[in-house]
């Protein structure tokens, strides 16, 4: 959530900040709340100044024996608080209304992101690696969801009739190689400064208001009740593991991974993505969340964006980054690295990691603070960075596909071959 007195003064930025991301906000109506929840502030503040002036007045009448007068002051007491109650409720309900106003509004992007109108505008960073040239090895290669079916590693009719469309069944080396991929991305994350969490996958209303997923994007999230939510990703439980709370500075950045089943209705998504595992309903992802103070979030950013990078280099997986404009940046998010690996089947890269920092947009609705008291006096509110590392799903699609035989087989990546038995070829 953005501070709402830096939208009270600086309402020329949040006009270019949002249309920069190609959206809109009223002014008009922000400053029609704002300007009268603050009158109604003053004024009870200054009836409150004038009941304890007529309270303090009443004793002073009862020893001197006015009693009309005193029961005068309590009557015009009374009638100032009941005027404090009709303006508490009045109060209430401002609140209530520039609250859900100010919780629509999407995080200000930061000067590093590129200003651009949509995905198309998104400009690379760099590239590693180099995609594989299947006719020079003379065949032409399958799609990951061909693949699968022909091995019977993934059921996509089974998945169907247990659950509906999109979502598979991993069957035998399937389900091997991806509980290989969370085993290796977990690892290799802890071996290199996270802390590993399994945190519950179902969370109450205020979890997913914390991280943005509300009130947004509810039309997306799962209901398993009226107020509780099957996570989209891990992020929402870890970001909010610390919600109400204040770090020390002592003990930023923390840097939290988790690998969690995530759920998504994905409402009014269509097209090439609902083939294959590219883009389900149910999938596994191994999440990075990060806490760091403000001067420490760029470079935190950096690095993360950087773990991701060597998972794939690990794989030997072909990517390209990309830096997302202002016009495809995420709701939340102040700065975006996208992560895309190259794909055959598309014949060309797809996401696989999206990396963010969301600046103190986040803590700011989980009311998440640090302590640094040999910098300042209180408590000021942190940043929070979420990123993929990595779903386990797409990453398996791109493997299937870069990793495929002429003959169908599928060889297994060097480096996950002790998570599987020591197996070499799937088919």
């Amino acid at each position: 959530m953005l501070d709402i007195k830096f939208v009270r003064e600086n309402p020329d930025a949040v006009d270019t900040a949002m249309a920069n991301r190609q959206t809109t906000w009223d002014r008009e109506r922000f400053f029609a709340l704002d300007e009268e929840r603050r009158a109604v502030i003053a004024e009870v503040e200054k009836l409150q100044a004038a009941r304890n002036a007529e309270s303090k007045k009443i004793g002073a009448l009862m020893r001197e024996g006015k009693r009309e007068e005193a029961e005068a002051a309590k009557e015009a007491v009374r009638e100032v608080n009941d005027q404090i109650e009709g303006l508490a409720d009045r109060r209430s309900a401002l609140d209530a209304e520039l609250n859900d106003f100010m919780a629509h509004l999407p995080n200000i992007p930061c000067d590093a992101t590129p200003v651009g109108k949509d995905e198309t505008e998104n400009p690379e960073r760099r590239r590693w690696g180099t995609p594989r040239d299947f006719a020079a090895e003379g065949f032409e290669p399958k799609a990951h969801w061909d693949l699968g079916t022909d091995l019977g590693i993934l059921d996509f009719d089974r998945g169907a009739k247990l659950s509906g469309a999109r979502f598979t069944v991993l069957a035998g080396a399937g389900a091997a190689l991806d509980r290989a991929l969370q085993n290796f991305f977990l690892n290799t994350h802890i071996a290199r400064g996270f802390k590993e969490f399994i945190p519950p996958v179902i969370v109450n209303r205020e979890i997913m208001y914390g991280t943005g997923q509300l009130p947004k994007f509810e039309d997306d999230a799962y209901h398993t009740g009226e107020d509780q939510f099957l996570i989209p990703t891990a992020e929402v439980a870890l970001t909010n593991l610390h919600a109400g709370e204040v770090i020390d500075v002592a003990d930023l950045p923390l840097r939290y991974t988790a690998g969690t089943p995530c759920f998504r209705e994905e409402a009014g998504s269509a097209g090439r993505d609902t083939r294959g595992i590219i883009r389900q309903h149910q999938f596994t992802k191994v999440e990075m969340v990060k806490f760091a103070t403000p001067e420490q979030s760029d470079d935190e950013l950096e690095s993360m964006v950087a773990e991701a990078e060597y998972l794939l280099q690990q794989l030997g997986l072909p990517y390209r980054v990309i830096s997302l404009c202002t016009g495809d940046l995420g709701f939340s998010a102040r700065q975006t690295y996208d992560i895309e690996v190259w794909l055959p089947s598309y014949n060309s890269y797809k996401e696989i990691s999206s990396c963010s920092n969301c600046g103190d947009f986040q803590a700011r609705r989980a009311n998440i603070k640090y302590r640094d008291p040999e910098h300042f006096k209180g408590v000021r509110l942190l940043h929070t960075l979420n990123g993929s590392g990595l779903p386990t799903g797409r990453t398996m699609a791109a493997i299937m596909e870069n990793y495929q035989n002429s003959d169908g087989s599928i060889t297994v990546p060097e480096v996950l071959r002790p998570y599987m038995g020591g197996m070499e070829r799937i088919g």
